[in-house]
Order: C-alpha cells, then sequence, then structure tokens
C-alpha cells in the first residue's frame, strides 16, 4: 500500500490515449485543458516520451516538456491553462506548447511536485487530451 505524502514528494499520472481511446499520434495537434489548481504545492509538468524507446521524445527542442514554473507560460483570463502538443505550433500558442514528431507514437507523464490532498482525493484533476481539428 502506497502511503499518501501530502504536500511533499512527487506523484506521476500517464496518458496514453486521447478523450476518444486513440492512441496519441505525433502526427496530430491535440490539446489538455488544465484547470486552476491543479494540486501540486511546488509546480507540475507534462513530460513526453517515445513509444518505442521509452526515452523522452527527441525533438528540435532540448527537452520534450513544458511546466507550471515557464516563465512566459500563458494563463487563460479564467485562470485555466491550455498546453498544445503537435508536430508545428499552433498559431498564438507557441508559449504553451510541446513538439511531437509526426512519424512517432507518444506517452506522457503528469509530474506533480508536492501533490496536495485534492490529488490523493480525485476531486481535482487535469482535462483530457483532445483532438485539435
Amino acid at each position: 500500500m502506497a502511503m499518501k505524502m501530502v504536500g511533499v514528494g512527487s506523484q506521476y499520472a500517464g496518458a496514453f490515449v486521447d478523450a476518444e481511446g486513440k492512441a496519441l499520434d505525433g502526427s496530430k495537434t491535440y490539446k489538455i485543458h488544465m484547470p486552476p489548481g491543479i494540486p501540486a504545492k511546488n509546480f507540475w509538468s507534462f513530460v513526453l516520451y517515445d513509444n518505442q524507446t521509452r526515452s523522452e521524445l527527441q525533438t528540435d527542442a532540448q527537452f520534450p516538456s513544458i511546466s507550471s514554473q515557464k516563465k512566459d507560460i500563458v494563463v487563460n483570463p479564467d485562470t485555466f491553462v491550455d498546453v498544445w502538443f503537435g508536430p508545428t505550433a499552433p498559431k498564438g500558442h507557441e508559449a504553451n506548447w510541446v513538439q511531437t514528431v509526426p512519424s512517432k507514437g507518444w506517452n506522457v507523464l503528469l509530474r506533480l511536485y508536492g501533490s496536495e490532498q485534492a490529488w490523493f482525493d480525485n476531486t481535482r484533476k487535469p482535462g483530457e487530451f483532445e483532438l485539435v481539428k
């Protein structure tokens, strides 16, 4: 049985499929809607991994990730944060974008550092990966 350590350590949640249950595809663009108050005392981050190698996805960026600590991350007026994933940055959303690779399937870990009680209670959680059409 895992011990709940509220406010310390880290908790991870993984995603391999989008909101429709389809595998995350590097040639497509997705958006996830992060509600206000994600239960991470310190910060949250998304890190992308290659389905074949299980290593971080190799992109043009040094790290295939984004976090709430990113200096220029855009927070919506309603305090939600939209994070975009795809081979090219959607116009106007470059600051909240993580690059994918068209020929690669990928998966992602949401990392919460200093997880708060709402995480363990499952009362505050991120949205689903929505395919942008």
